[in-house]
């Protein structure tokens, strides 16, 4: 332990195994390299500071090479660095055999009609019924949310942030409607189509989809989902878009 060449190894591998498996979220495989770069350029700059200091770092390397004792470590090393390295650029070298980026619409265009329980429901230009009753519209949120816990939480979590019980089997996640590029974006009337028709009444155009949401117009009546669609602008603390 007192020698400088198994202190500056010792080093550099805890650094190495800090940066790899220490650090969450881990971080790029860029970032390590140049951290070890850094580490590399520190830790020659130590062992050369002094005649003493560079001497004892490289005794034991001479001594690996020259001496007649250290013939057997001499072999295993000349066999065992020139496979790590060429390992090393196999694996940089070799192509990688990752799927393809799957390009996926976030929010396809709406059906200009949809059928809802046998009635015919316009969805360009439909705006949401019960708002027109403002009176009533503290109590229509609070039944939204009651309907919310009971059905839509466990995907979209507690806090409308996608992260509900289910999401870690879910790809891709469910949506977080407190993000500004969901439901902020949206009229509610495209929010009553997606949760009418779930996952299985997106478009053809750009499939296959991966929505693991179902279709809701069999457990929720009209009313239902326009009440859950208030509590969800309410709760994320936006106004959905007007067709103005």
């Amino acid at each position: 332990m007192r020698s400088k060449f198994v202190q500056v190894v010792l080093i550099a591998v805890v650094i190495f195994l800090f940066l790899k498996l220490g650090i969450r979220p881990p971080i790029p495989g860029s970032l390590i390299t140049l951290f070890m770069a850094i580490t590399a350029l520190t830790l020659f700059i130590y062992v050369s500071s002094d005649e003493e200091s560079w001497q004892d770092f490289i005794r034991p390397i001479l001594a690996t090479l020259v001496e007649e004792k250290r013939a057997r470590l001499r072999l295993i090393v000349f066999i065992v660095f020139p496979l790590l390295v060429g390992w090393g650029t196999l694996k940089v070298m070799m192509p990688g055999v990752d799927p393809p980026a799957e390009l996926r619409v976030i929010h396809p265009a709406p059906p200009s009609n949809i059928q809802f329980r046998g009635k015919n429901i316009k969805i360009e230009g439909l705006v949401n019924p019960l708002r027109e009753n403002g009176e009533e519209a503290s109590g229509y949120i609070k039944e939204g949310m009651e309907i919310y816990f009971k059905n839509c939480f466990f995907c979209h979590g507690d806090a409308l942030d996608g992260n509900g019980h289910f999401t870690l089997a879910l790809n891709p996640p469910p949506a977080d409607f407190t993000d500004t590029g969901t439901i902020a974006q949206l009229q509610e009337s495209y929010l009553f189509w997606r949760i009418a028709k779930g996952g299985i009444g997106l478009p053809r155009q750009s499939k296959p989809w991966n929505s693991a949401m179902p279709a809701w117009e069999e457990n929720l009546t009209e009313d239902a989902i326009w009440k859950t669609i208030m509590y969800l602008y309410h709760a994320a603390g936006v106004s959905p878009r007007t067709w103005e």
